[in-house]
């Protein structure tokens, strides 16, 4: 082992940190110029979001085996950037990967457009501060929406876990069953984010990280948090494991473990998670998000760099 200075690459993600200022910075802008070089992308006009608003449906024909290989490596591509420092694509990524056996010309063009959208925000980082306004230091969100699969009619969940004003942990998918009202559809989402933040919670403390704050999640469903916190139960479905997650969650409740929140849809952070988004309302989530575009910051590192730091492989 040998000790060659601070941290400033890991996995691609580069690593800028201000001591003075308590902050620190995530960001892959090398990442996703490869990968814009990779399929010849760096010359295509930017997208301005990651997804046009308009429903993807399934290819009628039939793809080629390299059209399929061509379509994979890119969602693939995609798909690092989305996981770890760019929740702003992870709709995009998430639904587009339900096409990788059989996409369509049309297909390949949204994934282009995921791509030349991240490459056109290169600069944007993940920032995290130790000044961080909100009095929670670790922030939950929780949505879903209803039977927005028109082929499945299943739901998109989505939650989004910030620690220090960034996001630590998101998801984007499609739930695992179809559900009979957007209450359902908002329980089922509601109970997979409180699972997580206790697995969170767990992790806090063996690193001996202690939160003075209740652990909160939020949902703009006010229907689905009266039905975890009223004393009579007015809600009845077919559906038992719907039933099971219901009761799990309101004993969680009442036993004190986890509290609810409601939020306006325009204040709830995961609404980008579950569907895409017009560009003005787009803008809202990245600042939502805490993503920050760090383009100054990256001048003055390559500077830097140039002084004897190893660039990335």
């Amino acid at each position: 082992m040998k000790d060659i200075g601070e941290l400033n690459w890991f996995l691609g993600i580069r690593i800028l940190r201000n001591r003075t200022e308590r902050k620190i910075w995530l960001c892959q802008d090398s990442y996703i110029e490869k990968i814009a070089k990779t399929f010849h992308l760096e010359n295509t006009k930017p997208a301005r979001t990651p997804m046009a608003t308009e429903e993807l449906v399934p290819y009628e024909g039939k793809a080629s085996p390299q059209e399929v290989y061509a379509y994979q490596r890119k969602v693939g591509s995609l798909l690092y950037a989305t996981t770890i420092t760019r929740p702003d694509a992870a709709r995009a990524a998430s639904k587009l990967s339900e096409f990788l056996q059989n996409p369509s010309p049309h297909h390949h063009g949204v994934v282009d457009r995921a791509i030349t959208y991240l490459y056109g925000t290169r600069t944007y980082a993940i920032e995290y501060s130790a000044r961080t306004n909100n009095q929670q230091a670790f922030v939950c969100a929780s949505d879903a929406a209803f039977a927005d699969d028109l082929a499945t009619r299943r739901s998109t969940e989505g939650y989004l876990f910030q620690l220090f004003g960034g996001p630590i942990d998101w998801r984007s998918t499609k739930q695992k069953t179809v559900t009979t009202s957007s209450t359902e559809a908002e329980l089922l989402a509601l109970t997979h984010a409180t699972k997580e933040i206790f697995w969170w919670k767990r992790f806090f403390q063996s690193v001996q990280l202690s939160l003075d704050h209740e652990l909160i999640v939020s949902c703009d469903n006010q229907q689905t948090l009266r039905l975890l916190t009223k004393e009579t139960l007015q809600f009845s479905t077919k559906l038992r494991h719907v039933d099971i997650h219901k009761h799990w969650l309101r004993q969680e409740v009442r036993e004190g473990r986890i509290r609810t929140n409601w939020v306006k849809t325009v204040d709830m952070p995961a609404d980008g998670l579950t569907k895409a988004l017009p560009y003005q309302r787009h803008k809202a989530f990245i600042r939502q998000l805490g993503l920050v575009d760090i383009v100054d910051r990256l001048t003055l590192a390559t500077k830097t760099q140039a002084g004897g730091v190893c660039q990335p492989n």
